[in-house]
């Protein structure tokens, strides 16, 4: 990804844990590394496909005079955050927040804190077979795509589905999206909880009927294994009901792991179950 730089921008804000400084203000140093392609504006010469750095200089300043945060983190944090929700084609950016002469009462120049914060690509998997599932599956596409920091790109079609895991249920109302978001996977992963509890879903029995289930596919192309979360999700090359909806919007995504994209686990898997038919 290509950068454009920022220097030393220089930014008089009220931000500090002291009451004179969030009253009398001082001056607050900033720099950024804007993250985007600039091969159509390089080869047009057409700044409309570029990030305008002017622009944005306008909006770090403007932001910064207009908010008053305690924590020098905090400036920083939700600036990078409201320049990728603002600035079209901005993909990541790094900010440096730097303060000068910090009231400290020793014999420095400045502190600062640097960041860098980008927009991430997810796939999430919906399921759901009590009551009215379509409505529940439309519901978290919506929700998600209202939630600060994501947007959804893609929602495959809805497909019924067989129960997996052996207990004797409703058939499923399954499908998959594509969607960017700045949450991390553990703040997207409290996010569809938070979905899934409006839908009323209750975790009673395993594999058991929900309203509504969400699950982090895939994203970016991490491989991420905690106790609350494995990504890629563990059981997905295992399961056509979805692989058959992430065929429908990313058939050539390819798997971390097993370095397979969706369409080849899709094949591999009704491979094998043609052979345990046979």
């Amino acid at each position: 990804m290509d950068k454009i730089f920022i220097k030393n921008l220089e930014v008089f804000a009220n931000h500090g844990v002291f009451p004179e400084e969030t009253v009398l203000g001082q001056k607050f140093v900033v720099s950024a590394e804007l993250l985007t392609d600039t091969r159509e504006a390089g080869r047009s010469d057409d700044l409309s496909r570029s990030v305008h750095y002017g622009e944005v200089s306008t909006f770090i300043t403007e932001y910064l005079q207009k908010h008053t945060f305690k924590l020098i983190e905090a400036a920083a944090e939700n600036l990078a955050e409201e320049l990728l929700l603002d600035i079209p084609r901005l993909k990541g950016v790094t900010i440096e927040l730097k303060k000068p002469w910090a009231p400290v009462h020793l014999p420095l120049e400045t502190v600062g804190v640097s960041i860098s914060r980008s927009w991430h690509r997810a796939y999430i998997a919906m399921g759901s077979n009590m009551g009215d599932s379509r409505a529940y599956l439309d519901m978290a596409v919506r929700k998600l795509n209202e939630t600060r920091g994501c947007r959804v790109l893609k929602t495959a079609d809805y497909i019924v589905t067989k129960p997996y895991g052996g207990i004797e249920q409703d058939d499923f109302l399954n499908s998959a999206l594509e969607m960017d978001t700045l949450l991390t996977p553990h703040e997207l992963l409290e996010e569809l909880h938070r979905i899934e509890n409006a839908a009323g879903r209750k975790r009673i029995v395993r594999w058991g009927p929900r309203t509504l289930d969400l699950d982090i596919l895939m994203y970016d192309d991490i491989v991420l294994d905690a106790p609350e979360l494995h990504i890629p999700h563990i059981e997905m090359h295992k399961r056509d009901f979805v692989l058959e909806p992430m065929c429908c919007i990313a058939p050539y995504l390819r798997h971390p792991v097993y370095n397979r994209t969706m369409e080849q686990l899709k094949g591999e898997l009704y491979g094998k179950q043609s052979e345990k038919e046979a």
